[in-house]
């Protein structure tokens, strides 16, 4: 299967998406530093991404005529800024609002099926009406904006050819699904909550639903303070171990009733992320890529680091850098100090060859704006099911009609 990816970053949405099966016609991202991380990887033979058709450029000016129609999966993650919880909240009047752009890509290409990510932001009260108007314009495509028109009388003539039932099954539209997500619930080592926008076209007759979660809060309470086993595993001791946490006991009560817990995986730790990575300031960190100590770390209201044995805070790509405290840890002593880029890495499930280039506050820009890698992956893996079944219910109709059974 085929896919188009845009917005791309460092590359984690993109490598998810390949590890699910699909192999990219382009791969497009403007900036030059996440560009630059993707060649390094290249030129030094990475698979995952040796074979990408890279191009540094603008999605709305690149030449979208050398893609073919049909492709199966347009992906992408469009700007967050206009929606960000630590932006400017201009959504629709942000420069950046790359919205109407990917509409635009989505209604030229036809994509059998899209995948589109951003922050939880988008989804703010203050912005119901906006959203609403980006989920009706991926719907129904081919219902362009007229010119002088506004984007509220746009969305307001969307609703009214959507109440209508006039449009499904005619011409291009979409079956789309919106879902709120913790990153932290599908094995990632973070509570990195994040919107999907997943739609298939309606000729194919698909139904799909967002994949069931396999980790849980729950699941890592009962090995912590129910059997112990998270703190053998760490061989941490019972002295070092403390007493539940306040606001877990009634939890950890309950499921200690429990005979069996629910087939769901604990929550992955910042201390299983960086289990077997060496202290950064030790000269054992210089036999992994990318794990170099950063000082001035700092504790202030509001920004006191994320503590071992829960999954990390959101890793945050700030204007000027990291906002303060955001992306440090607090160590076993109390003491804070910043995660390195392979932390990091690890945090947002990035393999472990993968290698970044920029300087630490560019390189940590490109991690605080990616996609976990592993949910990428999940996401992708259970559209190309989706896609595949498809095809193949379609190969099988058109052999019967040959051979005249259908």
């Amino acid at each position: 299967m085929n896919c188009i990816e845009l917005y791309a970053g460092a590359g984690g949405l993109a490598i998810g998406v390949g590890l699910a099966g699909f192999e990219p016609l382009a791969v497009v991202e403007w900036n030059k530093g996440a560009c630059d991380t993707i060649r390094r990887n290249q030129l030094l033979g990475y698979p995952l991404v040796r074979d990408w058709p890279l191009h540094q450029a603008d999605v709305r000016n690149f030449d979208w005529s050398q893609i073919p129609e049909d492709i199966d999966l347009v992906a992408g993650g469009p700007p967050c800024q206009p929606f960000s919880m630590g932006g400017k909240h201009l959504a629709h009047d942000d420069g950046r609002d790359m919205f109407p752009a990917t509409v635009d890509i989505v209604r030229r290409l036809r994509p059998h099926a899209f995948v589109f990510e951003n922050v939880k932001g988008l989804t703010r009260s203050s912005f119901a009406n906006y959203y609403q108007y980006i989920l009706l314009q991926f719907e129904f495509p081919e219902i362009v904006r007229r010119r002088k028109e506004s984007w509220f009388d746009h969305l307001l003539r969307l609703q009214k050819e959507r109440a209508s039932g006039r449009l499904h099954g005619q011409g291009l539209t979409y079956n789309v699904l919106t879902t709120l997500v913790n990153a932290a619930d599908y094995g990632v080592a973070q509570k990195r909550e994040r919107v999907f926008i997943v739609g298939f076209r309606s000729d194919l007759g698909i139904e799909w639903s967002f994949p069931r979660r396999t980790h849980s809060q729950d699941g890592l309470l009962f090995e912590q303070w129910v059997t112990g086993e998270y703190w053998d595993r760490h061989r941490i001791p019972r002295r070092a171990r403390g007493a539940v946490p306040v606001q877990f006991e009634a939890r950890v009560q309950t499921l200690s009733d429990c005979l069996i817990l629910a087939d769901e995986l604990p929550w992955r730790t910042v201390r299983d992320a960086i289990w077997g990575l060496p202290d950064p300031e030790s000269k054992a960190e210089r036999n992994f890529s990318d794990h170099r100590f950063q000082p001035g770390a700092r504790t202030y209201s509001g920004h006191t680091g994320s503590t071992l044995d829960q999954p990390a805070k959101t890793l945050k790509a700030g204007d000027h850098g990291v906002p303060g405290g955001e992306n440090m840890m607090v160590k076993d002593t109390g003491e804070v100090r910043y995660f390195t880029i392979r932390e990091s890495a690890r945090l947002q499930t990035f393999p472990d060859g993968f290698r970044f280039q920029g300087s630490w506050t560019e390189t940590m820009r490109q991690l605080g704006n990616a996609v976990p890698v592993v949910l990428a992956q999940r996401v992708a893996a259970s559209v190309a099911e989706k896609l595949i079944k498809a095809k193949l219910k379609s190969l099988i109709l058109a052999r019967q009609r040959m051979l005249g059974v259908a």
